[in-house]
């Protein structure tokens, strides 16, 4: 038996599990995207063409929810990349020292989504929340985190002080993996500080970053459950995703057809943002 043949054989589960398991409700669900379907006929749809998709993409709020992933995505992605860069460099001397300060500062991400945003709801409610109250007591006045016009820095602040600590530890382990001999010769080079960083340290670490970037823009794109449990579909839809949206959809009107053409929609959004990332990567020759 060939070396091929053995491997052909060992990944044959492998793939008959994933053909089962992602294979066959991926084609469900496409089939689905274009029937009419309900809870009555959810065994027997009716084929209905592309009526699904062509009544998402003509309802505002389909685009209104597009848009806030979008926004929601980009900006946690640039923020958490920046700030997980900054934390990996500044705190790289320290942590070698101190390496149970990992534990610490990834401790955010261990928190389960819902109940972070369960936590920040019963904080800053207006009316209950602790933070609010003391700004009142002490300042006189407080803003309300989860009106309309506040509620997206809401957010965006609590996704990127959740998922921080996740950058941070890319970075750092791409950092402290660079070798020390191509920092010693840049040392003898003359480069010291920002222009080591910016012209040695930085080039090694781009395919790190663009990972953590396109992984986190991904996961804030998709983003349902803390922004679900804290202020769900928002004052007006203010915070309404697009997987709040396929929800309400799907559970809420019963639409399930136009629910799963969105996730379709989501799906290939996201399977994009996959092949660039991978295209980037082999073209930096990670």
């Amino acid at each position: 038996m060939t070396r091929s043949t053995e491997n052909r054989i060992l990944a044959t589960p492998l793939v008959l599990f994933l053909l089962v398991m992602l294979g066959f409700p991926t084609i469900l669900d496409i089939i689905y995207s274009f029937s009419e379907v309900s809870f009555e006929n959810l065994r027997s749809p009716t084929f209905n063409g592309g009526r699904n998709y062509i009544s998402i993409l003509n309802d505002p709020e389909f685009w209104s929810a597009s848009w806030f992933s979008m926004k929601f995505g980009l900006a946690t992605a640039f923020a958490e990349c920046i700030l997980g860069l900054v934390l990996a460099v500044y705190l790289a001397p320290i942590i070698r020292k101190n390496t149970w300060m990992i534990a610490v500062l990834i401790m955010p991400m261990m928190i389960a989504p819902a109940m972070m945003g369960l936590m920040y709801r019963l904080l800053l409610h207006e009316f209950v929340g602790a933070l609010p109250h003391y700004m009142f007591y002490w300042l006189g006045d407080s803003p309300a985190f989860l009106s309309r016009e506040n509620v997206f820095t809401t957010v965006f602040t609590i996704e990127t002080l959740q998922w921080t600590p996740f950058a941070f530890l890319l970075f750092f382990m791409a950092y402290e993996a660079i070798p020390g001999e191509m920092r010693e010769a840049a040392a003898v080079d003359g480069a010291r500080g920002l222009r080591m960083f910016w012209h040695i340290e930085m080039p090694m670490m781009l395919p790190t970053i663009a990972v953590a970037f396109f992984v986190r823009f991904i996961d804030g794109f998709r983003v349902f459950d803390n922004i679900f449990v804290l202020t769900g579909a928002g004052a007006g839809g203010a915070t309404t995703s697009l997987s709040i949206y396929i929800y309400l959809s799907f559970f809420r009107s019963g639409e399930i057809g136009n629910a799963i053409a969105a996730s379709v929609i989501l799906f290939c959004v996201s399977f994009l943002a996959l092949f660039f990332a991978g295209r980037l990567l082999r073209r930096s020759g990670a």
